[in-house]
C-alpha cells in the first residue's frame, strides 16, 4: 500500500492505485486472467504470504473487483473470479505484460502470449480516441481539466 491514503485526492489514478497499485496485486489479476482461482494455487503461483494474499483479496473483493464462488462446502472454500469491474482491468494487464516483455524481455521470449481465441493472433491494447475511433500514439494524447477537477487546476494549459 502506498505511504498515504490517496482515497480521497481528486485524482483517478491517484484513487485506482489504493486498490491496484500494490505489486501484490497485479500479479494475483494476472493469475486469476489465466485461470488460477484458489487460495492455494494463488500463494503457490505467487510465493505470497497466505496473511498478504488474505489482504489482497479481501480488499478486491471488497472493492468489487473479484468475487468469491463457493467450490465446496466443507470445509468452506472459495474461487475468485474477476466481476465486470475486474474485466476492465484486463487490457491494463495485458499492456503492463507487454511493456515488461518489451522493455525487460526474458531470453527464450515472452513467458506468456495474449492471442485472439478466433485466429490466434497477438492481442495489443489500443490508445483509441472515443469520437472517431482511430488508433492513437501516445503523442496524440494531450490532457485538459475535467468537470471534476479542481479550480486550481481548471485554468492550467496543456
Amino acid at each position: 500500500m502506498l505511504g498515504q491514503d490517496y482515497a480521497h485526492q481528486t485524482c483517478s489514478l491517484a484513487r485506482s492505485l489504493e486498490v491496484v497499485g500494490e505489486r501484490w496485486t497485479m500479479l494475483i489479476l494476472r493469475d486469476v486472467l489465466v485461470g488460477r482461482r484458489r487460495f492455494d494455487e494463488l500463494v503457490a503461483s505467487l510465493g505470497v504470504t497466505r496473511t498478504v494474499l488474505t489482504q489482497r483479496l479481501r480488499l478486491l473483493v471488497a472493492e468489487g473487483v473479484l468475487e468469491r464462488r463457493a467450490y465446496q462446502q466443507r470445509p468452506e472454500r472459495f474461487e475468485y473470479h474477476l466481476t465486470a469491474k475486474g474485466r476492465e482491468l484486463t487490457p491494463v494487464v495485458a499492456q503492463l505484460m507487454w511493456w515488461g516483455d518489451r522493455h525487460y524481455p526474458e531470453p527464450a521470449g515472452p513467458p506468456r502470449l495474449l492471442v485472439h481465441d478466433g485466429c490466434g493472433g497477438p492481442v495489443r491494447a489500443a490508445y483509441r480516441c472515443g469520437a472517431c475511433h482511430a488508433e492513437l500514439h501516445p503523442d496524440q494524447v494531450a490532457t485538459r481539466p475535467g468537470p471534476g477537477a479542481p479550480a486550481a487546476d481548471a485554468d492550467r494549459p496543456d
